[in-house]
């Protein structure tokens, strides 16, 4: 069997003498779209955070594509391929589309190629085309997650992570950034996921990892754990 992607074991990080993951471990295929679910404080953007390198980790092991990665800095991970679209956006707002996507290559020295990538992300958000030249602070939000998504995969990572898809935008641009994270599945990048709305998380990814105050309580087929009793009553205010 053909080593995951990412592994994660025993996983324990947080903020100064807060602990906030407890042994967290779960593994991604490559190309494989996992989502992260759990209330407000289980953990979610923490451990995105950990995994980035933004945090220490306090106990357990990171690998990834075959190396291990659980003492790197950002820097390194970011080279090796994960690249973290943070809760928020985070985009510079005062330069331009373009370059907020090239700030997003900024490790690479492949001139030529760099410029290929932003024609392609151009075509994957249409949008941005027409805002290339336009602050992207002055951007909806829907638009500036679409430059934070595009900005990342300027990295041409192996792993994206996103941290709160769809929070603040409208069912239609949700609708329209679904479509793009499976375009990016099928290009073979492997999307982590962490999403307010389960519903919608379980439809775009294919396993699911539920985050309990720090611990996984439950992990698998996004279709089996859309089918749990204890999810859809606690996540899916389903009965």
């Amino acid at each position: 069997m053909a080593e995951a992607l990412l592994k994660v074991d025993s996983l324990v990080s947080g903020y100064g003498d807060i602990t906030v993951l407890h042994g967290v471990g779960f593994e991604m295929a490559p190309a494989e779209t996992l989502c992260l679910v759990g209330s407000n404080g289980a953990g979610k953007t923490t451990l995105l955070r950990t995994l980035s390198g933004l945090l220490d980790v306090r106990g357990g092991s990171v690998r990834f594509d075959g190396n291990d990665i659980t003492r790197w800095g950002p820097r390194q991970i970011l080279a090796a391929g994960i690249a973290h679209v943070p809760e928020g956006r985070r985009l510079f707002g005062p330069m331009s589309v373009i370059d907020n996507l090239r700030m997003g290559a900024y490790l690479r020295h492949d001139t030529a190629e760099i410029e290929r990538d932003i024609e392609r992300m151009t075509a994957m958000f249409p949008i941005l085309a027409r805002r290339a030249n336009q602050q992207a602070g002055t951007l909806s939000g829907g638009e500036q997650q679409m430059c934070a998504i595009a900005r990342g995969m300027m990295g041409r990572p192996k792993l994206l992570m996103i941290d709160e898809l769809s929070l603040g935008l409208a069912p239609q641009v949700v609708e329209q950034l679904g479509g793009v994270i499976a375009q990016v599945a099928r290009e073979g990048v492997a999307v982590l996921l962490v999403e307010q709305d389960v519903t919608t998380a379980f439809e775009l990814a294919s396993k699911g990892v539920v985050l309990d105050t720090g611990r996984v309580s439950l992990q698998g087929p996004t279709a089996e754990l859309s089918r749990n009793p204890a999810v859809r009553q606690a996540y899916m205010g389903l009965a």
